[in-house]
């Protein structure tokens, strides 16, 4: 079927559209500089703030996966809840079948960060215009390139010692980006995960403190680890943005979420795409073999091995 991908050249829309294409789909890849893009599938000029741009891309196609955020703006709120208005209104009038969402974990009975709010709310919003929508929710996906897990990875790379608040101790539940994207291309075949959410996530729940621990080990690294209790989200974001290179909008985003358990509640993905999932050594492991490819072709200028930083 001929399916649409946003964010196309983003962390998990790199991985995705090729994976289609493997699995025998025609995939239309949005971009909205499809002049530069090199990815697999036909680019389409797209742009979620321009929705006569969202109709034009949509046209003809069967299915849509919505993986666009605006999580770098201080207005990422209001920025999602616009976008995903327009994207629901353009994929009904163009006749779409289903729209695939890729958003967040996280108990809707807790006190959700804005992050994952907004992410709940693009969820409803996205069902606005009456096509059905799949939603796949997700804690931390394990790649090279993807905001969450390099933070992970550079604050191992850079801090012999670490001071470190209260939230490191919250659970969560790593998943590969390799097994999203399993998670996302087997949901298309699946007449039965049509309108409904599901909970992703690999095999371990860990705590923070765990999954920077493990890296660690991995890597052959001493970390020494500081717990600090009363370091605010606020002052944490702000000693974010000076050992990594996440911007500090992006920072304060995560770590506000990072209160919030992320762990999956209901497995009934596993019976509609059955596979297991990587443990989080091994997903640790090809990211960071990724990263080493990526650093080598870099290197020699092969520039078509890069892979995208945001979904």
């Amino acid at each position: 079927m001929r399916v649409l991908v946003t964010g196309a050249s983003g962390f998990v829309g790199s991985r995705l559209a090729p994976a289609l294409e493997e699995a025998g789909h025609e995939v239309r890849a949005m971009t909205r500089r499809p002049e530069s893009y090199s990815g697999a599938g036909t680019p389409v000029a797209g742009d979620v703030a321009d929705e006569a741009s969202l109709r034009a891309a949509l046209e003809g196609c069967q299915v849509a996966y919505y993986l666009v955020h605006s999580l770098d703006s201080a207005d990422f709120q209001e920025r999602d809840a616009e976008a995903a208005r327009a994207f629901a209104r353009a994929a009904a009038d163009a006749g779409v079948g289903r729209i695939v969402y890729l958003g967040g974990l996280g108990d809707d009975a807790d006190d959700l960060s804005a992050h994952l709010r907004s992410r709940r709310q693009v969820e409803k919003l996205l069902t606005g215009g009456g096509v059905p929508v799949t939603v796949l929710r997700a804690g931390i996906i394990v790649g090279h390139g993807g905001v969450s897990w390099e933070m992970t990875r550079q604050l191992v790379a850079h801090l012999p010692a670490m001071i470190t608040p209260r939230w490191v101790h919250t659970r969560t539940q790593p998943i590969a980006v390799g097994d999203v994207v399993r998670y996302l291309v087997g949901v298309l075949d699946a007449p039965e995960a049509e309108g409904r959410h599901f909970d992703v996530g690999g095999p371990e729940v860990l705590e923070y403190l765990e999954m920077l621990t493990r890296v660690a080990e991995i890597q052959g690294r001493r970390l020494l680890i500081v717990p600090v209790p009363l370091l605010t989200p606020q002052l944490s974001s702000r000693w974010l943005s000076l050992v990594t290179d996440v911007d500090l909008q992006t920072g304060r985003s995560l770590i506000d979420s990072m209160s919030n358990e992320v762990v999956v509640r209901d497995d009934s993905i596993r019976r509609i795409v059955p596979f297991d999932p990587m443990p989080y050594d091994d997903a640790v492991l090809t990211a960071l073999g990724e990263r080493a490819r990526a650093r080598r072709a870099a290197r020699h200028g092969n520039t078509a091995a890069g892979i995208g930083t945001v979904r």
